[in-house]
């Protein structure tokens, strides 16, 4: 088994010792607002973003980039993202390959599909192709960045998870074992996730279905997302993404704390 990194896995262990799906579309292209041209588009961050439903569902992407400009912070976004793709599929994608190699990415954000990283055989599976799509963007001189997502609001029993806890641990053991070994940074929002459903179980983070985000949820992998972008804390932001001011308050809080605090643990240098 799989095993926190040291600081993470003290926080896990003190918590748990305390007391419809989403039709299968997928979306390419950009999202959200653009830099445009000029000395702006210098300062501008564009972030390719490959994944899956999590990704689409409520456009992650573009709720990042209007969350960004509110911050000051020109974005422009772009996603490859199916339903249920996984990262080989990615990686075997001439469109998502041919997204990396398009423009001028600061970052590629690498989702894998959500129970792929909780089993041994799973993460065998997820390596080469998070391998193989980081070489990818790093030669089109972006950042990697792996998106540690969340765990089913029942586990996954059929492969011995039969709680939330047991699958986010296995979720983000795999994540943080993958970025050490290709030395690519990692976006914390499973981890994140964990903590705000402790401190903050009033705020519903899944949909009717236990897997897809609801508006909170997506909203707090924007706020983790630019946590772990840009370094600095979103607290403060305008921009609350349809959730209301009082749980965007909550989450950015989250978010910032909880990137930053470790972020020597998520290779945000």
């Amino acid at each position: 088994m799989l095993e926190f990194a040291p600081s993470i896995a003290r926080t896990a262990a003190r918590l748990l010792g305390a007391a419809a799906m989403v039709l299968a579309v997928g979306c390419s292209g950009a999202a959200g607002p653009t830099c445009g041209s000029g000395a702006a588009s210098g300062n501008c961050t564009r972030v390719l973003f490959l994944g899956n439903s999590f990704t689409y569902v409520n456009d992650l992407p573009a709720t990042f980039a209007q969350l960004a400009q509110s911050g000051g912070r020109p974005a422009q976004v772009a996603m490859v993202a199916n339903g249920g793709e996984t990262l080989a599929q990615h990686a075997a994608s001439p469109d998502s390959l041919g997204k990396i190699a398009s423009q001028g990415w600061t970052y590629v954000v690498l989702q894998e599909q959500s129970d792929t990283p909780d089993t041994a055989a799973g993460r065998a599976y997820m390596y080469p192709a998070a391998q193989t799509l980081s070489g990818k963007a790093e030669a089109a001189g972006a950042v990697p960045m792996l998106f540690m997502t969340w765990a089913h609001k029942d586990g996954e029993p059929t492969a011995g998870m039969p709680t939330y806890e047991s699958m986010q641990q296995q979720i983000d053991a795999a994540y943080i074992e993958i970025a050490q070994q290709l030395h690519v940074p990692v976006a914390p929002v499973g981890y994140t996730w964990y903590m705000v459903r402790h401190d903050h179980p009033e705020i519903s983070m899944w949909q009717d279905d236990g897997i897809h985000p609801t508006q909170a949820g997506t909203y707090l992998a924007a706020c983790v997302f630019y946590a772990s972008i840009f370094r600095q804390s979103p607290e403060g932001l305008s921009f609350h993404g349809g959730v209301s001011d009082a749980q965007a308050q909550v989450l950015q809080a989250e978010a910032g704390q909880h990137v930053l605090d470790l972020s020597a643990e998520w290779g945000l240098r």
